[in-house]
This record gives C-alpha cells, structure tokens and sequence, in this order.
C-alpha cells in the first residue's frame, strides 16, 4: 500500500474499478428522499434514483458529507498503514463538502492529513484524483502529488450536454445559472465549470448539434495536442455514450483507452437523465 492515502467524495464520478484498482476512499455524498437518505453509490446508484424519480413524489435533494463521514476515511486510511492522507474535495464555491473535510482534519488529530479544495467538479476533479492515487503508487511526496493534480487540472477541460434543464430546475440549481427557464427547457444546454461553479456556456436546440458541439469544444482545448487521458460521463444512458465514443474518436485524436463512466447521484441528480460529457488532460 502506498504510504500516502487518497480521499475523495463519489462526486468525483469516478468508476468502481478505477477506484478499487487505485485503493481511492470514497466518502459517499448523502441523497436525501424526504425524511430518507441513501449514500451515493454504497446505497443508490444513477439507475435507482432515476427509477425513484420518474416513479413521482418529491424531488431528492443532496448535502455535503458530515465531517465524521470524513474523519472515519481519514483514520480508515492511517489505520491500514497510510502515513499521510490528501483528500480532494469538490469545489467549495459549489458544495460545503470542503469545509467538512477540513473540520474532519480536526478530528484526527495522530495522522498528516493534507485537504485540497479542486475547485473542480466531476470528472474535473476526477482526474486529479486519479493522477495523485498514480503518483502516490510511485512514490511520490504529497508535496509533489499536490502539485501534479494541480497541474492536471490546468490541462483539464469538461464540457457536458444535458437533454433538458427540467432536472436544474427541478433541483433548485437552475436560477444562477439564467433567468428564463421556460425557454431554456426547449434547448440542449451545454455546460462547464468557471470560477469553482457549474456555468452555462451555450444552448443548442437538438441532441445531434450538442453533440457536435462537445466534440468542437474538445478540439479548441487540445488547439492541436494530446489528449493524455480522456473519459465519457454519462447519466443513467450507456449506450448513449457508446454511440458518442465512436463520433469522438473518429473526430479527435484520443487516447487507445477511453473510459466510461457514471456521473453517480450527488451530480445526477442535478444533470439530469441523458446527460453526456467529455473530459479531457491535454498531454
């Protein structure tokens, strides 16, 4: 085991495999049905809360991990042989999350725990978190793991098309991104995270065009590089993703590997069934 532990939260839409393969913790975001909460992927995954969700009642909501959810990750970790932990954490500017992360470093008083607010979301932040588990299975410091997810994420893009804003609205998120929802509803909006926070860049009217749209916002961030690491993210829909795969790989030049994965509830919620997006690192 690598003498540096890495935390996240399951809103890193990292998938399950990656995470085993990478000994990654996860602190489960709680989705709460009423007086219910289910832990994001330990309890409901993107197929159960849709399932829910189109079943009728009110609409779920989420919160930040309790600092306790934290601290047990933490002494999880020192207790199997880690001696330093670094917990990245979705953006602060769009979640408490960091700051119980920080109240948790409180908590366990015996271990070195070092907490990164990404100011990323998503795969945004899932990428950084993938390439500290690498670097800590190298042998890296956690000064050097810290700043290679901070360099990762420089090069990271994520660009996301959802089919509808009705989930945004549903979920309370739709108000700060623009006024007129009603006529946002008829558009594919295209999404991607500025200053921390989830930001609307652009509305097309069909699937295909937003699509295409991805594709071109992919290309103007490699400005003809690499991609080192690309992965789609999709809502509750695979196959969709297949189909998108075979558009983006005969459109840019990407990786042998190109990873699939959910968005898991905490995002899912708020994005909306149907959603498709693309990350990217530029080599």
């Amino acid at each position: 085991m690598p003498k540096i532990a890495i935390v996240t939260d399951t809103n890193a839409s990292l998938p399950t495999e990656l995470i085993a393969r990478h000994s990654i913790r996860m602190v489960p975001i709680p989705v709460h049905f009423g007086a219910e909460t289910l832990l994001s992927c330990a309890e409901i995954d993107d197929a159960a809360l849709f399932a829910r969700v189109h079943h009728g009642g009110s609409y779920p909501t989420t919160s930040a991990p309790s600092p306790g959810q934290f601290a047990s990750a933490y002494q999880a970790a020192l207790d199997s042989g880690a001696e330093e932990v670094i917990c990245f954490c979705m953006s602060s500017a769009a979640s408490a999350t960091y700051s119980s992360a920080l109240q948790a470093r409180e908590m366990t008083p015996a271990g070195k725990i070092h907490v990164v607010d990404t100011q990323r979301l998503s795969l945004g932040m899932g990428f950084m978190v993938l390439s500290a588990a690498e670097a800590a299975e190298a042998g890296a410091t956690s000064q050097e793991i810290m700043d290679l997810a901070q360099d990762v994420s420089r090069r990271t893009h994520f660009f996301a098309a959802l089919a509808t804003l009705k989930y945004l609205a549903m979920s309370g998120r739709v108000s700060h991104l623009r006024a007129g929802v009603g006529d946002l509803l008829h558009f594919k909006p295209i999404l991607s995270i500025h200053e921390g926070k989830l930001s609307l860049r652009e509305r097309v009217r069909t699937q295909s065009r937003a699509w295409q749209r991805l594709i071109e916002l992919a290309r103007q961030s490699l400005d003809g590089g690499q991609a080192a690491r690309m992965a789609i993210l999709h809502v509750n829909d695979l196959p969709q993703a297949q189909r998108f795969e075979q558009q983006v790989r005969t459109a840019l030049p990407c990786p042998d590997d190109i990873f699939f994965t959910e968005a898991t509830p905490g995002i899912s919620l708020h994005a909306g069934a149907g959603t498709i997006g693309l990350a990217l690192t530029k080599r």
